[in-house]
């Protein structure tokens, strides 16, 4: 970097340079945003299996 014009304090010079750096930063990666397959879906909201038992008749009609 080279000046040419002014005479820059070394404080006005630092100011410059983190404003360059950060316009020069690459930018953050974004978020993985891949979904799951249809079957990794249907099994997570899939209901649990109905366990055998006196009554469980009757649960099995009310979510």
């Amino acid at each position: 970097m080279k000046i040419l014009k002014g005479n820059p304090t070394p404080e006005e010079l630092a100011a410059l340079v983190a404003v360059l750096a950060t316009r020069t930063a690459p930018a953050p990666p974004a978020p993985d945003t891949t979904r799951a397959g249809n079957w990794a879906t249907y099994w997570r909201n899939a209901r649990t299996p109905f366990h055998p038992g006196p009554g469980q008749w009757r649960a099995s009609a009310h979510p």
